[in-house]
């Protein structure tokens, strides 16, 4: 996994966690599950990089 990669979805799930957490206060939910929203798809990129590692180790 290269750095950048990991940067930009460690970004992601915190901005994530950003939403989530502005939404529950405002009690906006839409905000709160775009939030949740942002943090499965960080979640889920960093899954398929670890899985491209893997091969490459090989």
């Amino acid at each position: 996994m290269g750095l950048d990669d990991k940067i930009k979805n460690t970004a992601e799930n915190i901005g994530g966690k950003g939403k989530e957490a502005a939404g529950a206060a405002t009690g906006d939910e839409s905000l709160k599950a775009e939030g949740k929203g942002d943090q499965v798809k960080s979640d889920l990129k960093q899954a398929g990089e670890k899985v491209k590692d893997a091969f490459k180790k090989d």
